[in-house]
């Protein structure tokens, strides 16, 4: 394989048999980064969740946290396996893209679907640990995965509909522990939009010059060369909310300290981007997995004066 690939070179899929190769890179079990970002706001909310309760420090819920990080292993791996079916003549036009395994040929598109639905398997196992609330809402969010694969097609914002997706944990682990919604959550979930449209905007910024000859549209491609001055919009909007919805959980002071190093996080994303540099948009993008986690810790705090 030649030229830019975000697919590594050296991962752990070398101790897995070869014939499992081509899964494990259509399910992304080599690049766990969409994990994480997926995981993220389930973790955000659940842990909030469970500060909230009589304002008081609470024992982590290893449970949940366990169960949504396996969940969105399951379901990003399967999201990830419909978009590549969903753009493989796409795809075979990228630079970045062309590798993958159906555009290779290494696997087929009736395969790749017997895959994905494996996967989604895993998902509704997990899914069905948890209470009937949480389990319709979770299914509510398919209509958005199903739409995000075909937006960069209509629109220079599909952004917007994979930060909808992507965030929708932040709902579901608030009523994983609740059972309801409250304005917390709303406002996690807002918080984690924004969020997705800064680093999912730099991550496109890979793609721009093959996105605008195939006619794949992207807020990358919309922004241009005010890119970094969007993101810094987006990042703003992101750690106001989340400071919000700690706020209206209760959160103490230690995790409005917390918080300011989070946000320190950001800006330094937003100062050593360089939209014309692939690596570097990588590197930033998937710098957003530790971002996650100062967040989380923070929230951990939330009860803490």
């Amino acid at each position: 394989m030649t030229g830019y690939t975000d697919i590594p070179r050296q991962s752990f899929l070398r101790f897995l048999p070869r014939w499992t190769h081509p899964y494990a890179q259509l399910g992304r079990w080599d690049r766990p980064v969409g994990t994480w970002l997926l995981f993220w706001p389930c973790a955000w909310s659940v842990s909030l969740a469970s500060q909230q309760q009589d304002h008081q420090f609470a024992p982590l819920p290893l449970a949940f946290i366990a169960l949504f990080w396996l969940g969105a292993f399951f379901m990003r791996g399967a999201g990830c396996t419909l978009n590549d079916m969903a753009d493989v003549e796409f795809d075979r036009a990228v630079e970045r893209t062309a590798g993958r395994p159906l555009p290779s040929g290494r696997v087929t598109r009736k395969q790749a679907a017997v895959f994905m639905g494996l996967q989604a398997l895993g998902g509704l196992a997990v899914l069905l640990q948890f209470n009937a609330t949480t389990i319709a809402l979770s299914f509510a969010s398919l209509a958005i995965v199903a739409v995000y694969p075909f937006a960069k097609r209509v629109t220079y914002w599909p952004q917007v509909v994979l930060g909808l997706a992507f965030n929708w944990g932040a709902l579901v682990g608030w009523t994983a522990w609740y059972g309801s919604l409250s304005w917390p959550p709303f406002l996690l979930y807002l918080a984690g939009i924004a969020w997705t449209l800064g680093y999912d905007t730099i991550y496109a910024h890979q793609d721009k010059s093959d996105d605008a000859i195939v006619g794949v549209k992207s807020t990358a491609l919309l922004f241009g060369d005010k890119t970094l001055i969007w993101v810094s919009g987006f990042y703003a909007a992101c750690w106001l909310l989340l400071v919000a919805a700690g706020l209206s959980a209760g959160a103490g002071a230690v995790f409005l300290l917390l918080m300011l190093v989070a946000g320190g996080h950001l800006i330094w994303q937003v100062r050593t981007s360089n939209i014309d540099d692939q690596a570097r948009c990588l590197v930033v993008f998937k710098s957003n997995v530790q971002f996650g986690f100062l967040v989380w810790i923070a929230i951990l705090s939330a009860s803490l004066a």
